[in-house]
């Protein structure tokens, strides 16, 4: 795929230049609503980019195609299945992934350092955890990641558990082994989630260290908004592998209110 295509920014500069009306939110319509104290710090270019997946842009109901051009050449870009675009950071992003691995009453083995929104996606779920503990490095008084030996230890303890989450990068900088974690998770035939979201920058350069897809994960929640370029609360999803139904995972993140209208349309899912 040409990789210097931008099909949203392409579509959205033939919206602005159209000079269309929308008789939906947001209320500002591009500008001509926006107090002009506002307008002149802002600039009204920021209204004019504030817009819904609307018809003449792209939605599920009459799809140009314009957001599923744009995840396909994002997973391409970063060797990945499936890519989902998403809103509202990686926090709930993560939630999705972990409900397409693991129903209520069922185990996940989880990393202990993991973020908030992962225990928040277990008293939402319903899910189970069996928390793994990471590594302490006294010398710097920070934790790693945990090993790949303490995730086949949980597995040997509960074998029931339906996959494993493991956060990495850390917040601090430290990644985990994960391609030893997943060829435990694997040779189960159990999925890895990775909440890399502090690691968008880590498939553009080869002296960095492996990121997700390419260590073998088979979720991998991203923020772009951390590392990579994207606007605040941008995040992405990808998926790997054939562990997980793609519909499956497109559906949990509907459900959360995550994805972008071309989630549905690209899994061939129609409302």
């Amino acid at each position: 795929m040409d990789q210097s295509q931008a099909p949203i920014l392409r579509a959205l500069s033939r919206y602005q230049s159209d000079g269309q009306l929308s008789y939906t939110p947001p209320g500002h319509k591009q500008a001509r609503g926006a107090d002009p104290r506002v307008r002149a710090v802002l600039g009204d270019a920021a209204f004019a980019a504030d817009v819904l997946a609307i018809g003449g842009l792209d939605d599920h109901q009459e799809s140009r195609q314009v957001l599923v051009q744009a995840e396909e050449l994002m997973a391409e870009a970063v060797h990945a299945r499936l890519t989902f675009f998403s809103t509202c950071g990686s926090s709930l992003s993560v939630k999705a992934a972990m409900l397409s691995v693991a129903g209520p009453q069922e185990k996940l083995l989880i990393g202990r350092d993991a973020h908030k929104s992962v225990v928040a996606g277990l008293i939402l779920s319903g899910v189970s955890p069996v928390w793994v503990e990471p590594q302490w490095d006294a010398e710097r008084r920070l934790a790693h990641p945990p090993s790949q030996r303490a995730f086949e230890a949980a597995f040997a303890a509960h074998p029931e558990a339906r996959g494993a989450l493991v956060t990495s990068p850390t917040p601090y900088g430290a990644c985990a082994d994960l391609a030893g974690i997943a060829e435990v998770c694997h040779r189960r035939g159990r999925p890895l989630i990775v909440d890399e979201a502090w690691g968008a920058h880590l498939p553009f350069h080869p002296d960095l260290p492996t990121w997700a897809m390419d260590a073998g994960a088979d979720v991998c929640v991203t923020s772009i908004h951390k590392m990579g370029s994207g606007l605040e609360q941008g995040s992405v999803f990808h998926l790997g592998g054939d562990l997980i139904d793609p519909a499956v995972l497109a559906s949990r993140a509907d459900l959360l209110g995550t994805t972008s209208p071309s989630v549905l349309i690209y899994t061939g899912l129609d409302g």
